[in-house]
């Protein structure tokens, strides 16, 4: 039932809280975009100007950024175009103090200028110089960043114009120095608003490359306006980020962009550039010539002075006649084996009759040896006559009264007897 809900009589504060139910005024919103907007400040830009046409008291004017592919359409008073020294024109890069205007009946968003400015060669230069102490100051520049270019570049990453005379004097002075030398080639836009963009994706690319070595950006010189690009912040940046190293060839000594001062090599030229990246393989076979001579002759000098100490040591007379120390070596050989041989043969003999002496002695002190005396053994025997049941050796006459059965030892063997009783024997 909410078509027949009563319309709301209370007009929303914020855009918020609007609904399908409870609207803003059209006029509302656009008055509130106009407060808004007229609060916004004036900025200073900076362009170039690609469309200027006057009407009236009036021009409109397209102004383009400098580094990339935006446009902004721009209204300006005659009077504000009449003040400059020199008449702008297409191509001019200016500064402009823009305000943003909005038109309450059309609904229309427009852009004014109330000032404008053309940029010069000294507003350009000091504005380079200024990032360029910038950037000095953070250590961009500072040579411990400098990466050393290889020694022998397998692969060259080379950032240049389509078709240019640069790229073809790298390539051909390359290939002229180093035949096997290899190129990844990007052509880019060296100028204009699209170069600055185009330069650093072909710079994201080739140093991701693990096969490029070094990356070369060249470009043939040209105008200052032209060189602008070489001297953007956020491309120099990127070249100071770059883990691959990166060689500056741009051929413009008076007015030097930064990029020769954050690159890890500048080259005054592009022909320079090919000449430091890659070594002459005439002089290099010339140098490995020079090397193999240098080694040659160090090698026979070598030879030479050992075959010297060799011809020396043999005419010394321990080498004249070697065999002399053999055969002196031998005869002490010799006289010591016989001398130990009879050391040996003496101490054999000398342990043989200590074995016999001692032989005799334990003889001497064996019971068999008491036995064969004529001593006899004497124990009393057990009731079962073994041997096992025999008691202790009789040692006194009362250990065997009359009728004991006893056990008697002899040199010759043994036999029984029996007690008839005894008498204690009594010393006088």
């Amino acid at each position: 039932m909410a078509d027949n809900l009563p319309a709301a009589t209370t007009v929303p504060a914020t855009a918020a809280e609007t609904s399908p139910d409870n609207p803003w005024p059209l006029q509302l919103l656009s008055q509130k975009l106009k407060a808004h907007i007229d609060r916004t400040p004036s900025a200073w830009v900076e362009g170039q100007v690609i469309e200027l046409n006057r009407r009236g008291g009036s021009a409109f004017m397209t102004l383009r950024d400098v580094d990339a592919e935006i446009s902004l359409p721009a209204s300006i008073w005659s009077n504000v175009l009449d003040r400059q020294e020199v008449p702008l024109e297409r191509g001019s890069r200016v500064v402009a103090l823009l305000k943003a205007e909005f038109w309450l009946k059309t609904g229309r968003l427009n852009m004014s200028v109330k000032d404008i400015r053309p940029v010069g060669l000294g507003d350009l230069l000091a504005r380079i110089e200024r990032l360029r102490h910038a950037l000095s100051m953070e250590g961009l520049f500072a040579d411990s960043r400098k990466k050393r270019l290889p020694l022998l570049p397998h692969r060259i990453g080379l950032i240049t114009g389509r078709d240019s005379d640069a790229k073809k004097d790298v390539l051909r002075n390359a290939a002229l120095r180093w035949p096997a030398v290899e190129f990844e080639v990007r052509e880019v836009a060296v100028q204009g608003n699209t170069a600055v963009s185009q330069i650093m994706g072909a710079l994201r690319e080739l140093d991701a490359d693990p096969h490029v070595d070094v990356i070369v950006i060249a470009r043939g010189g040209g105008a200052l306006e032209d060189l602008l690009p070489f001297s953007n912040e956020e491309l120099i940046r990127a070249v100071s980020n770059a883990s691959t190293p990166v060689v500056s060839a741009i051929g413009h000594e008076a007015d030097r962009p930064i990029l020769d001062d954050v690159a890890d090599l500048r080259a005054s030229t592009p022909t320079d550039a090919a000449k430091r990246i890659v070594p002459d393989v005439t002089e290099e076979l010339a140098r490995v010539r020079q090397a193999r001579d240098q080694l040659r002759r160090g090698v026979n000098r070598l030879v030479d002075r050992e075959s010297d100490r060799l011809a020396s040591l043999h005419s010394r007379p321990v080498l004249a006649a070697p065999e002399v120390m053999v055969s002196s070596r031998a005869e002490d050989v010799a006289r010591l084996s016989s001398r130990s041989r009879a050391a040996i043969s003496t101490a054999v003999l000398r342990g043989a009759d200590q074995i016999l002496h001692l032989r005799n002695q334990v003889r001497s002190l064996s019971p068999q040896q008491t036995l064969d005396r004529g001593y006899a053994v004497v124990q009393v025997a057990g009731a079962d006559q073994e041997a096992d049941a025999l008691q202790e050796v009789v040692r006194h006459p009362a250990q065997a009264p009359e009728g004991s059965d006893l056990f008697v030892r002899v040199a010759g063997g043994s036999f029984s007897a029996r007690s008839t009783g005894g008498h204690r024997i009594t010393s006088s």
